[in-house]
């Protein structure tokens, strides 16, 4: 990854790229966040993440201006790195997650929209974790102007909180974690490996 990385931020147009679909996933979570919200019973925990993964989707956006300011202005499948994977990312993962959190909790309803939540967001925090300090690696290399270490403390915090949570949610959450993870790695895999062929197309 660090090398598909490298050359990434090498080219301007293809980091704008790159930028708009961390930006698009980004909010893409914040808004799976949101849709998963009770009507009345929102806890502070679910608004600040919602919050935060919003202004993570604007902070990248707004940062394309200092690699390619005249693209990337939304968020069209040409504007995006692996178009298909990145618009379908968290979908999927949140689909079987719910699948395989009805069979092992026997939820549904709310109750599994909320136990969705937990345990996709806490999948996406630790992917997050591990991303976006390899990115910032190769943005040092660079000596890019684009920065995201503002980001990389918020995820580092997101993930304590999501742990908090689940450790109220079940004593055994790890093992039901453990799974969702590996759910979200065949994603992030597909998902990586699109990206990649979209380099080698390009070169």
């Amino acid at each position: 990854m660090e090398e598909l990385l490298q050359q990434i931020v090498g080219r301007d147009t293809l980091h704008a790229r790159w930028l708009n679909t961390l930006s698009f996933m980004e909010n893409a979570g914040a808004r799976k966040i949101s849709a998963c919200e009770h009507p009345v019973l929102v806890n502070f925990i679910q608004l600040k993440h919602a919050a935060e993964e919003h202004r993570h989707a604007y902070y990248l956006k707004k940062q394309i201006a200092k690699v390619d300011p005249d693209h990337c202005k939304t968020y069209q499948l040409h504007e995006l790195m692996a178009p298909h994977q990145t618009r379908h990312y968290l979908h999927q993962l949140d689909m079987q997650t719910c699948r395989y959190l009805k069979k092992a909790f026997g939820l549904e309803g709310q109750a599994l929209k909320y136990a969705a939540y937990l345990f996709v967001t806490y999948a996406i925090e630790v992917r997050a974790d591990l991303l976006y300090p390899v990115y910032q690696a190769a943005l040092d290399k660079a000596q890019s102007k684009v920065m995201v270490r503002s980001i990389i403390l918020e995820e580092e915090g997101h993930l304590e909180e999501m742990i908090n949570q689940l450790n109220e949610f079940a004593a055994d959450w790890e093992v039901h974690a453990q799974q969702v993870q590996l759910l979200e790695q065949q994603l992030f895999d597909a998902w990586i490996a699109a990206v990649g062929q979209e380099l080698y197309q390009y070169a």
